[in-house]
C-alpha cells in the first residue's frame, strides 16, 4: 500500500492513525512519529529536537573514517539526529554499522534497503528509532577496526549476522520494517536491554527469527520488557517468533501466517502475555502448537505465566497456556490496550515497509 498526499486515516493501528493523520502531511512535522509509539519501546525519543541529516551517498567503503553523507557517518555522531534519504538507495555495509545514541533513522519517502557484512548493532545505547527500512541478507563479519563516536574507533571480533542485534541498550523502537534472509536472527536483543518495541514490521523467510534474552543463567535479562504488536510474520518462517528467556513479553495483535517448528518459544521463566493475535498453524500435523518451552520439564514450566486471551486459532493451532495467570503481572501489558483478533487485517495491513512519495520540496524546506 502506497502512502498518499490524503492519510488513510483511523485504521485503528494506534501508531500509523498518529502520524498518517497529520492534517499538514507527514512530510512536514516528520518528528511527530517520535511521539507515536507505543508499549514498553514508548519513551524512544530518537532524534527528535535534533537537527535532520541528509543521507546523500549510499557507500560504506571506510569504517574507521566515515564519509559524510553516508548513513555510517550520520549514525556514529554524538548529538540527537532525525536522518533521512535523498533517494531510495541500496546501503551494503562493509561491516557493522554501530549507532551511538537519540538517532532516528526514518526511510519514509524513499525505498531503503540495509544489507552486507554485520548489518546494524545497538550497544550500550539509548533512544533509537529504526523506521520503514528493508534490512537482510545480513552476513557475519569483523576482527576490524570500526569507528563507533566521532572520538573512538575500536577492534570488533567477529559479528554474527543479525539484522538487528541490541545488547546492552534500551529504549528503542523498531516500527514498519521488513526483514529476511540473515545468518543468524532479524532481530536479537539480549544482556540486559529492555524497553523494546518491535511493530508493524514483516519478517519472511528465516530460520531463527528473533531471540530475547541471552542466557538461561543470565539473570540480568529478568527485567527485560518488550512489546511486538501489529506485525506480520509471513512465508519460510521456521520459529522464534520470538524465543524469549526471562523477562515479560506482551505479544499483541499480530499476524502468525507461517511456522515449521513453533511461534512462540522459551525456557528459564519467561513471562508471556499472547492478546488478540491469530495463530494459522502449517500443515504438518507435528507443528500444530504455537508455544514451546526449550529443553525444559513439564514439571517445572507449568507455573511460567503463559497466557492466551482473545488469540484466533486456525487450521489446528493450540496455545499451551501455564501458571496461574495472575492478574498483577499481566497488569503490565506495556500499555497497549489488545483489540479484537477479527481485525487482524486492518491492524497489519500496512506492515513492513511503506511506499511513498520521494524526495520533494517538503524535505528541502524542513532542512533549511
Amino acid at each position: 500500500m502506497l502512502l498518499t498526499d490524503q492519510p488513510q486515516c483511523l485504521t485503528g493501528n494506534p501508531i500509523d492513525d498518529c502520524w498518517r493523520c497529520d492534517p499538514a502531511g507527514w512530510e512536514a512535522n516528520r518528528q511527530r512519529l517520535a511521539d507515536c509509539a507505543i508499549g514498553f519501546g514508548q519513551a524512544a525519543r530518537g532524534g527528535k529536537g535534533g537537527r535532520f541529516y541528509l543521507v546523500t551517498d549510499s557507500s560504506d567503503d571506510d569504517t574507521v573514517n566515515p564519509v559524510p553523507g553516508t548513513l555510517r557517518h550520520a549514525v556514529i555522531q554524538e548529538e540527537p539526529l532525525w536522518i533521512i534519504f535523498q533517494s531510495s538507495m541500496l546501503i551494503k555495509l562493509k561491516h557493522e554499522l554501530i549507532f551511538n545514541s537519540y538517532k532516528t533513522i526514518d526511510g519514509r519517502g524513499a525505498d531503503v534497503h540495509i544489507t552486507g557484512n554485520g548489518c546494524i548493532t545497538l550497544q550500550y545505547i539509548t533512544n533509537v528509532i529504526i523506521h520503514n527500512v528493508h534490512v537482510y541478507n545480513c552476513q557475519p563479519s569483523g576482527n576490524t577496526e570500526i569507528r563507533s563516536t566521532p572520538t573512538h574507533v575500536g577492534h570488533r571480533g567477529r559479528s554474527d549476522g543479525d539484522g538487528i542485534s541490541i545488547f546492552s541498550s534500551r529504549n528503542i523502537w523498531i516500527d514498519h520494517c521488513a526483514l529476511s534472509h540473515c545468518t543468524d536472527g532479524l532481530i536479537d536483543a539480549i544482556m540486559a536491554s529492555t524497553a523494546i518495541t518491535i511493530s508493524n514490521s514483516h519478517f519472511s523467510h528465516h530460520n531463527e527469527v528473533m531471540l530475547l534474552g541471552h542466557d538461561d543463567r543470565y539473570l540480568p535479562d529478568s527485567g527485560m520488557q518488550v512489546t511486538i504488536a501489529f506485525n506480520h510474520f509471513g512465508q519460510g518462517l521456521v520459529q522464534r517468533m520470538p524465543r524469549c528467556r526471562r523477562g515479560y513479553i506482551h505479544v499483541v495483535n499480530n499476524d502468525f501466517t507461517q511456522w515449521k517448528m513453533y511461534a512462540i518459544g522459551g525456557s528459564a521463566n519467561p513471562t508471556i502475555n499472547s492478546q488478540g493475535n491469530r495463530y494459522t498453524a502449517p500443515p504438518d500435523p507435528n507443528a500444530k502448537e504455537v508455544t514451546k518451552r526449550v529443553d525444559t520439564d513439564e514439571d517445572e514450566w507449568s507455573d511460567w505465566n503463559w497466557r492466551t486471551e482473545g488469540d484466533i486459532l486456525v487450521n489446528g493451532a493450540y496455545f499451551v497456556p501455564s501458571g496461574a495467570g495472575r492478574s498483577v503481572q499481566y497488569a503490565k501489558a506495556s500499555s497497549v490496550e489488545p483489540r479484537s483478533a477479527y481485525f487482524v487485517n486492518q491492524l497489519t495491513m500496512n506492515a513492513g515497509v511503506l511506499g511513498g512519495p520521494r524526495y520533494s520540496r517538503k524535505t528541502e524546506k524542513i532542512l533549511k
